[in-house]
């Protein structure tokens, strides 16, 4: 497992009765987590003094229960910084187990000795964008989301990152890596963290389980001739990170020889010491860095 241990801003206090007790900064939130199966004693005082409670509903869906929360603050992970808002889903703009990905990446980055340009698939608000982007790469952020884009440029600026080498992008991925193709670009990695589930801007359907490999497979033309890395995320239950390491090992590993490994991401949660899965990753590296 990879484990996102580098937060000062961030932690899982607690976790149980299929809730997470966290803390955002100075704020305390209460969250949803189906994976959190298990009952046991809800001692730590944030339990009944949080700041928003987020409840889900049994017919699907949910709402959110605010206790002084501003409708926005900021929260940083070395040298980013991210706006936060909680909003539709339990969500609050930030999935903060990827930074075990960005460190990995960024260090990948970091140590190439050459220019790294980098496609961001289904970027959402731009965690990834940034760390890319903070190592000194060019980035391509892509979403079909105008409202997630326009997110990830308020965290570019929180980050002091405006300036960067970034291309803002909103578009059906899937159509644009087809352009891109037809384009003849070339990319040195690519990273892609594709939803369960969701719709295009014109109301196109991606389903993970159909829509996956046929997307990787379109990828892996979009790879340079030197490529560095390209790293998959998976929050869906049924997509097992072996899953993940077979198709990177097919459809990259196959040309580009290189490394694959897969695991789950996770959090480590301060009143057990235990860790809280989060997902899965696959990750390609070439062997030169």
């Amino acid at each position: 497992m990879w484990i996102a241990d580098g937060w000062k801003d961030y932690e899982i206090i607690d976790c149980s009765e299929g809730e997470k007790l966290e803390r955002w900064g100075n704020y305390i939130l209460v969250r949803p987590d189906p994976q959190v199966i298990w009952s046991t004693p809800k001692t730590e005082k944030g339990w009944t003094k949080m700041n928003g409670h987020y409840h889900r509903s049994a017919k699907g869906g949910g709402e959110w229960e605010f206790f002084h929360l501003p409708e926005q603050w900021t929260i940083s992970y070395k040298e980013l910084t991210f706006q936060l808002k909680p909003f539709s889903f339990k969500h609050t703009g930030l999935f903060p187990e990827q930074a075990a990905n960005w460190d990995w990446f960024s260090d990948k980055i970091k140590k190439a000795g050459r220019p790294v340009k980098v496609l961001n698939l289904f970027a959402y608000t731009g965690g990834a964008t940034l760390a890319a982007a903070k190592a000194g790469a060019s980035v391509t952020h892509v979403d079909a989301s105008k409202g997630m884009v326009g997110w990830a440029k308020e965290n570019a600026r929180s980050s002091n990152l405006e300036s960067a080498n970034i291309r803002w992008i909103v578009d059906d991925c899937v159509k644009f890596v087809e352009r891109e193709i037809r384009r003849g670009s070339k990319y040195d990695a690519i990273i892609m963290d594709p939803p369960s589930y969701g719709r295009g801007p014109k109301g196109e359907i991606w389903k993970i389980e159909d829509a996956i490999y046929p997307l990787v497979q379109l990828c892996s033309q979009l790879l340079s001739d030197t490529p560095l890395f390209f790293l998959i995320n998976s929050y869906t239950t049924g997509l097992a990170p072996s899953v993940l390491s077979y198709m990177l090992s097919t459809e990259v590993g196959g040309k580009h020889g290189g490394k694959v490994e897969a695991g789950e991401v996770g959090l480590p949660v301060t009143r057990t010491g235990l860790v809280l899965p989060c997902g899965a990753s696959g990750r390609w590296s070439s062997t030169s860095v």
